[in-house]
Order: structure tokens, then sequence, then C-alpha cells
């Protein structure tokens, strides 16, 4: 079957495909639909969202629907309000040109009164939420009595978010000779339980586990250490100015603190996760989709329901524990035959998760290296060159300002022009990426210490001074005291160790000389300063001077060892006595 004209659709459902512009039917269709159509088996579905599953349970179930019995005939159960009105607008698309067929959805969050009067009028379709669902047959509001089919989407979601206490109380009062389909993107032993229990001579059904459009789907990772992957969320950001995409984090708590950071530092961000309100979450969903936002974070159960088909981006701030949940987010964008690209913000312990995903799923992964400073400047001033030069200028309204603009501006030059104005918009990614260090990391981790070490050599200068905690120095004020000799905050200062007497320090290269000769001789505390270039590796068994200038050598060591030998020797006189 290569058409949804070989299903045998009535004409009314086939006008509303072609409407819609459904072309070729997706796998899970071709399975699906003309089972559901000539059988009454209970069948297990695995899919994925964006692999057309609603179209695949609600094409026949509109076609089955016997539009003169008002009765409910068709339940659909969802996890999440979002997913619910997700799936009724479906429906009634599907349904346009039936007349008398009525779909309704209910789903906490809103008026239960106004659900209630919905369904009194008739409705052979009820698209709920588990909650909501369960209350309103406790209430006798919904009556399963002629239920024929009842539809688990996103069965091992729900069972994720705790609601098999809710399944468990709906499935028992519906009728034993109901189909059941059972649609998930993973088979978990809890699933397995459901089917077991309730789905009596079942089929599975499987399709691709990736989404239809993950061919268009392009996998990076970038290694970093934990630390920074809050700097590479935002170099990702400012690489991409049109980006639009949705980062997933693991807990809502890490979401809102992502969130929060962004938006912060002034990116087009906002949070989507389970603490929120539903009219909060409503207002950032539509935000989102209103394209007003351009990178939504949040967590994989907030984001279900949430379909949209042009996301340029998907970022993966943590790998999932479940692999099959880093298709299920991949397969967000790349849809519509347009092309996207997933994410990873790795780090080294990720390397066999990446592994196992490109042998599981057979992808390919690339690894990439994080955007330098000078990369994101310049793909920012081109993406400000571009912009200004196609927008749109109003001749009339801006004519009776030009004389004033022309005068405020003479005496400057076409190139000086072209530099104040790039300055003007582009002078905070000049100043945020002046210093920007590189922070990618090898997987080699021998190697990626001795680069770091080499680098850190190359870039400061490790000075002696002879003062230390006896002389009530700390890194605090160690650093104003090297700031008033240069008489400036912008110098680096690396690594800092206090000892007793002494310390040491690491300054930028090419700041020591001055700091010596400024520093040496002046008086601090008890001590007049001496700065000296240190040969020194470390601290540890360094040879310390003492008050008149001699080297003493530590001889902790040699005293653990004598204390050692000493106490065997007692044991063994203890033994022959």
């Amino acid at each position: 079957m290569n058409s949804f004209t070989d299903f045998g659709l009535s004409n009314e459902l086939l006008a509303a495909i072609r409407e819609l512009g459904f072309e070729t039917p997706t796998p899970i269709q071709l399975k699906t639909i003309p089972h559901l159509l000539s059988s009454d088996q209970n069948i297990i579905a695995l899919a994925q969202t964006g692999t057309g599953k609603t179209a695949a349970f609600g094409l026949p179930s509109i076609q089955l629907t016997n539009i003169q019995d008002r009765n409910t005939q068709t339940l659909v159960l969802s996890p999440t309000r979002e997913l619910c009105m997700q799936i009724t607008k479906d429906l009634n698309n599907y349904a346009k040109h039936i007349k008398g067929l009525n779909i309704v959805a209910v789903y906490g969050g809103a008026s239960i009164e106004t659900q209630i009067k919905n369904l009194k009028k008739g409705a052979q379709i009820v698209v709920g939420t588990p909650g909501r669902t369960k209350d309103l047959i406790k209430r006798k509001k919904l009556k399963l009595e002629n239920i024929e089919r009842v539809i688990l989407d996103e069965a091992d979601e729900m069972l994720n978010m705790g609601f098999k206490e809710e399944l468990d109380s709906i499935l028992a009062k519906t009728p034993d000779d109901k189909q059941t389909l059972l649609f998930s993107a993973t088979m978990s032993k809890e699933v397995r339980n459901i089917a077991k229990k309730y789905m009596d001579n079942h089929i599975e059904l499987s399709v691709e586990r990736t989404n239809i459009g993950a061919k268009n789907v392009k996998h990076i990772y970038y290694m970093v250490h934990a630390k920074d992957k809050y700097e590479v969320l935002k170099r990702i950001a400012d690489i991409n100015p049109d980006i639009y995409g949705i980062v997933f984090c693991r807990t809502r708590r890490e979401t809102k603190e992502i969130a929060n950071k962004l938006m912060h530092d002034g990116y087009n961000s906002d949070a989507l996760h389970g603490d929120m309100s539903q009219a909060q979450r409503d207002e950032v969903m539509k935000r989102f989709r209103n394209k007003n936002l351009q990178i939504l974070v949040a967590t994989d159960v907030a984001a279900r329901g949430l379909d949209i088909d042009d996301l340029t981006h998907v970022i993966n701030f943590n790998l999932p524990d479940d692999s099959e949940v880093y298709i299920h987010r991949s397969g967000r964008t790349g849809r519509a035959g347009k092309s996207g690209i997933s994410i990873t913000i790795a780090h080294t312990r990720d390397g066999r998760k990446i592994n196992d995903l490109e042998r599981r799923f057979k992808i390919s992964f690339e690894k990439a290296n994080v955007p330098t400073g000078k990369d994101i400047c310049s793909k920012q001033l081109y993406a400000l060159i571009d912009k200004m030069k196609k927008i749109e200028v109003n001749e009339t309204q801006i004519e009776p300002f030009m004389p004033l603009i022309f005068e405020k501006l003479e005496g400057l030059d076409r190139e000086q022009l072209i530099k104040h104005f790039v300055s003007a918009e582009f002078n905070r990614f000049l100043n945020y990426y002046k210093n920007a260090k590189d922070i990618n990391v090898s997987q080699n981790k021998k190697r990626e210490r001795k680069s770091r070490n080499e680098r850190r050599k190359n870039a400061f200068a490790r000075l002696f001074i002879n003062a230390g905690t006896k002389n009530r120095l700390d890194p605090l004020r160690l650093i104003g005291l090297i700031n008033n000799a240069l008489d400036s905050s912008d110098a680096e200062i690396g690594k800092i160790e206090i000892l007793k007497n002494f310390s040491f320090f690491e300054i930028e290269k090419g700041k020591e000389q001055k700091l010596i000769e400024v520093l040496s001789g002046q008086k601090f505390e008890d001590v007049t300063l001496s700065l000296e270039i240190s040969k020194e590796k470390s601290s540890s068994n360094i040879s310390q001077k003492s008050k008149s200038g001699r080297k003493r050598v530590s001889t902790g060591y040699h005293e653990r060892k004598k204390r050692k030998g000493n106490r065997r020797k007692e044991r063994r006189n203890w033994r022959k006595k």
C-alpha cells in the first residue's frame, strides 16, 4: 500500500487527509491502519513522537465510529494536557468533513464543569489525561459501558509519571471485549506488565525507532568539563544567531537554573517544567510556538505534546540515562523534509554512552570543537551585516531626520562610519570573548593534562613571595597587593599557594618584572617583601628558607619511617617475652 486510498478509508477522511497535505503513509500507519480496520485484536505498537502514530490510531477510530450512537466508543489516554490537546486537535482535523462526530478533551487545569457539559452532549471519542478521566468516571459523568477501544498513547511516559494506579482503575471499568491499543516509545517492564494484565492475545508492531526525519538530523557532541557546560551552551547560542531549539535537562531544578541563567545573560529563552502552573505552561508554549522565544529549556516530560516541525536544534545539556530517550529528543528536529542538528554537551564519562548510541541505532556522531571567541565574533558580525543589508528602509518616515543625522555624523569618512556603526552593535561580543579560553577536553586524560600544564606554563610566570599565613597573608590580600602594585585589576592571576612562612602565585607573563620591582622592599605587616621568579614545580617536599636564609629540608618522611621501625621492634620484643 503506497497511498491512503488503498486503506479503504471514507471519502470524508480522504478529503481531510489531502487538505492536510498527507501523501504517503508512514511505516507505523502502514502496519496499524489495515489491522485496526479489519480486526479487533489488541495491539502493542512501538513508535516515537513524530512517526505519525496519531493518524495511525485516529483515522481507523473515526472510520469505525457509529455517528448515530452518542455514547463514548473510543477512549484515548495521554500523559500530559499538552499532548491531550494536540491529539484532540489532530482528530478534529481528520474528522472535519464528518457531521455528527463529537470529540471531547478532558484534562486537569481546566474547568471540569465545562467538560461535563460537553460530555452530556454526547462524545463518541474522548481524549483525556489519566487523573481527570478517573475523576469523571468516579463522578459518573464519563460512562465506559459502550467502549469499543481504548488507546494508551505514550504508555511508557504515563507509567514513568506515576499514573499506574489511575490506569488500573480506568481499565478495570472498561468492557472485557474491548480492543486495546498501546503505543509506546520504549518497552519497559511496567509496559509489559500492563500488556500482560489487560491485553490478552495481542500482537506487537514496531517500526524504525528513529524519527521519520532522523535521516536529516546531524548528531554532534562537544567534550568539555562539567563546569564549562553552561559556557558551551552560550557559545552554541551565539554561533547560531537564528537558533530555534529546545535544551533538554534531566531535572526540574536544572531546567529552572539553566533557563534563569540564560534569561539573566540576555538570551531569548524561558523554561518549561512540572513546577509551573498550567497558565504559565500555556503562555510559554504559546510564545515558543509563535517563535517569540528562541530557546526553550525543558524536561522530557514537560516537552511531551510540543509538536513543532521547524526546530533547528535539539541540545542535550545532559545525555539521558535511557538511550531511547535520546532518539526521542533528536527526532524533534529534522522534520518535514528539513535538516536539523542534535547537539550533546558531553563530559569524559559520556564517551561510552555515545558509542552505545552509535552502535545501537546506527547513527554517527561528529566530535566537534567548541566554537572559539573568534569564530563567534565573525559569525555574529556577518549576521549583523546581512541583517542591516536586508532591513527595510521607510524613506518617508526617515527623510525628515536625515539633515540632523548628516550634521551629527559630519567629519566621519565612510570607513570610520562603518566602524562606529558596527561597534555600536557588536562591542558586547568583542568584550565578552576577548580572552575566551579553549574549553575542549580530550578523551585522552593524560595527554589533556599534559597539554593543560603546558598551556599554563606558557601563559603564567610563577613567583615566590616571602610572606605567608604567619604574616596574615591570604589569597584576597595577595590579590590586593598585586592589583595595587600594577595599578590595575586586569592582570590574570593563576594558582595561589599560601604557606606558613612564604607563598607562591602565578601571574600572567609580561607582568612579573614590574611586580617584582614595585613590591620588593615594601613593608607588609611585619616583613619587608622580597619577590623572585620561582623555579620550583610544587610546594610539596620543597626546601624551606629559614629566617637566616639557610635551606632546611623537611624531615617528616624520615621521622615517620623511624617511628614505624620502632613500633615493629617493640612488637618483636613483646613476642619474645
